[in-house]
């Protein structure tokens, strides 16, 4: 396999001498069955050669002792190539995920998941004071591993800033260390961000408490700021601008067909980015002309009309833009490997869209087109229970905040006296 991509017969005999050389042909025939590019693998190869290089020079033997050199390893090439990466660096990703990459990959690839995680490239903040931390979240409160990897990050930064003010032990905290804190992390985050941050930051206070890591427990101390229901207005664009948005996509190119049917999906039906990843080949009823939402945030599933603009947007995807595939998952990546598409990836796909159509919206995504959805129904009269039904909101309130975009209604009110409104 290394011969199809490493035309001199020295390099290839350099590969295979290498003490990783068995495990990096091994996954350069895992990425040619994904349909990656010869650039791309090409590209790959050399990192991995370099990164056993690094690794065996500081003391691995085996696969089992990769994990831990990675972030090292990582350092050391950016220390070595500050202000020169070229040719190093991968398209849309900066030089450091560059390098991890393909790490990443070969570690998936050679060692059984109890062996390493993602985690491993990156410890869990406070590991080395309270080990324990996360292994409780997860089994006694039972968290996925997006959640937990949510308050790693906000854990990180609070880890960061006790080092910025002098490696402040966790057992000398105190209220005015965590002010200090959620005071510089507010300039950053939002009222409903930093209220997540003050949440997981109780939990962690309450924990050392618990552990007897603190003499007193100082989540008493962590106030979350005040927000108030209704008080912003969704982050919904115009139907001009929808127009605006659908015809700046360019058709002829599969990622163009991909993104339009997606765009269309999203303004029609109101949709999540998480119910358009999980969508299905056989959640399209052609027969009925249905289309299945079976998972949706609420536990329960719905069924629309398939709308014929939908419908030929769908047509026209699956038929010139889908790559052949065994996947089930409708919308998969444009580029090996050809996996499902993630929400994260949905919702960024819409921004970059937004983004190319000129169209200016706080915190452009997924959610834009779902807010426009909504307003343009609340704007045709629809009563607030039908559009919750048709969005699939579990509760009533979740439908409230729409009935301040009633506009003229509410103009006409600020320039009468109100009583023609009675």
């Amino acid at each position: 396999m290394l011969e199809r991509y490493f035309l001199k017969p020295e390099s290839v005999d350099r590969i295979r001498a290498c003490w990783l050389g068995e495990s990096i042909e091994r996954y350069v025939s895992n990425l040619s069955e994904q349909g990656y590019a010869s650039s791309s693998i090409k590209r790959r190869v050399p990192v991995l050669m370099h990164f056993a290089d690094y690794a065996a020079e500081h003391g691995a033997t085996c696969l089992e002792d990769l994990p831990e050199q990675v972030e090292a390893f990582v350092q050391v090439c950016l220390d070595t190539h500050q202000g020169d990466d070229h040719g190093l660096r991968g398209a849309g990703r900066s030089l450091a995920d560059t390098l991890r990459h393909p790490i990443r990959q070969l570690l998936d690839l050679l060692l059984p998941a109890q062996c390493w995680s993602s985690h491993a490239f990156e410890p869990w903040p406070f590991a080395e004071e309270v080990p324990n931390f996360f292994a409780a979240l997860r089994e006694e409160r039972g968290l996925r591993p997006a959640t937990l990897a949510l308050y790693a990050c906000h854990l990180r930064g609070f880890e960061r800033y006790l080092q910025g003010c002098g490696a402040v032990a966790l057992g000398t905290l105190s209220p005015a260390v965590l002010e200090g804190f959620l005071n510089a992390s507010g300039s950053n985050l939002a009222p409903g961000s930093l209220g997540m941050l003050c949440a997981h930051l109780r939990i962690f206070l309450r924990y050392l408490h618990r552990e007897g890591l603190l003499g007193t427990d100082l989540s008493v101390h962590v106030d979350s700021p005040r927000q108030y229901r209704l008080a912003t207005l969704p982050r919904a664009i115009t139907w001009d601008e929808v127009d605006q948005l659908l015809a700046g996509v360019d058709r002829r190119s599969a990622v163009g067909k991909r993104d339009y049917a997606l765009l269309v999906l999203l303004t029609t039906y109101g949709l999540r980015a998480r119910e358009l990843a999980d969508l299905r080949l056989e959640d399209l009823d052609w027969a009925h002309d249905r289309l299945m939402i079976p998972a949706r945030k609420g536990g329960h599933a719905s069924c629309y009309p398939l709308a014929a603009s939908v419908g030929e947007a769908l047509v026209e995807y699956l038929q010139e833009g889908r790559v052949a595939s065994t996947e089930r998952a409708v919308f998969l990546r444009a580029h090996a490997p050809y996996t499902p598409m993630t929400q994260a990836a949905i919702s960024t796909r819409v921004g970059i869209r937004l983004q190319r159509a000129g169209i200016a919206v706080a915190r452009p995504g997924s959610h834009t087109l779902r807010h426009t959805c909504v307003t343009r129904l609340v704007e045709k009269g629809f009563s607030l229970k039908s559009i919750g039904d048709y969005v699939g909101h579990s509760h009533p309130k979740s439908t409230e905040i729409y009935t301040k975009l009633d506009l003229e209604a509410l103009r006409e009110l600020a320039l009468s006296d109100g009583e023609a409104l009675l």
